[in-house]
């Protein structure tokens, strides 16, 4: 039978589901009720909860099969992604959250059997979660930062525009390590440098290797400025990325701008041959 879906902002959806324990009966029951609401209204996903069963139930749409999953749940997941999307709860309605790509999950069939699966298709894996949140007492408003929360609120009341949230959250690899492994290699040598004096070095080597001291001082310097502005300019667009934070650039950028004195000092006192 097709029931009413629930929408924002009705907060009855608002709670834990508890776990399917029998299979047979009501759950039968409960399962028709979920495909034939998704039939009416045409959807690809819907959680037992968004038609007022609280069990962890729901179903998706599979090359046009309904495939139900019980009690499912995701063992590991992988490869963050940004996706937009869009639930009969809020209206149609996109919002852009925070997903993974790559999941591994566990879920009871029809018949109340465990099964395993992977997922490794950005679509496939975001209408998953997206479905499975409601189980848990979650929906799209609470995946999105808490400072753009109050305006996708606002948007909803039909009194403003969605946030992009598209840059909430950290990139998956940050460019600026390319800074920091270059300089990092430069520094291994600028040390290595200050070893030679230490052995039988000829005098032509040492000059050779005090002037790549004298070459990789000021390119290590140049490195950490590059860094130390492309990292304020992460840390304007990922506005929740921790390791983007200024106090971190700042310690990570120092520390290699003392060594590289120390070294370059080091060297015009021990490699420097004349």
């Amino acid at each position: 039978m097709v029931q009413v879906l629930k929408q924002y902002p009705d907060e009855s959806i608002n709670v834990n589901a508890g776990p399917v324990r029998n299979f047979t009966g009501s759950y039968e029951q409960m399962l028709e009720d979920i495909i034939d609401t998704m039939k009416a209204h045409n959807l690809d996903s819907l959680s037992a909860i968004e038609i007022g069963y609280a069990y962890q139930l729901m179903v998706i749409r599979e090359h046009n099969k309904y495939i139900p999953y019980a009690n499912p749940r995701v063992i590991t997941q992988k490869n963050p992604f940004d996706s937009t999307e869009k639930t009969s709860y809020f209206h149609n309605i996109p919002i852009m959250v925070k997903r993974y790509q790559t999941l591994s999950i566990v879920y009871d069939d029809r018949k109340g059997n465990m099964q395993t699966k992977q997922i490794n298709d950005p679509e496939e894996a975001a209408t998953f979660l997206r479905t499975l949140d409601y189980l848990f007492n979650t929906t799209l408003i609470d995946r999105i930062p808490p400072h753009q929360r109050e305006q996708a609120i606002k948007a909803l009341a039909g009194k403003g525009h969605m946030p992009d949230t598209s840059d909430a959250f950290c990139p998956p690899e940050s460019k600026k390590v390319y800074f920091v492994s270059v300089a990092d290699k430069l520094l291994f040598f600028m040390f290595i440098s200050l070893l030679l004096p230490l052995f039988s070095i000829s005098k032509s080597t040492l000059e050779g290797w005090y002037t790549f001291d004298k070459i990789a001082f000021p390119i290590v310097i140049i490195l950490m400025i590059g860094f130390f502005f492309y990292a304020q300019y992460e840390a304007k667009k990922y506005k929740q990325c921790s390791s983007c934070q200024v106090g971190n650039n700042i310690g990570v950028m120092v520390k290699r701008v003392v060594a590289a004195s120390a070294f370059a000092i080091g060297a015009y006192l021990f490699v420097n041959p004349n």
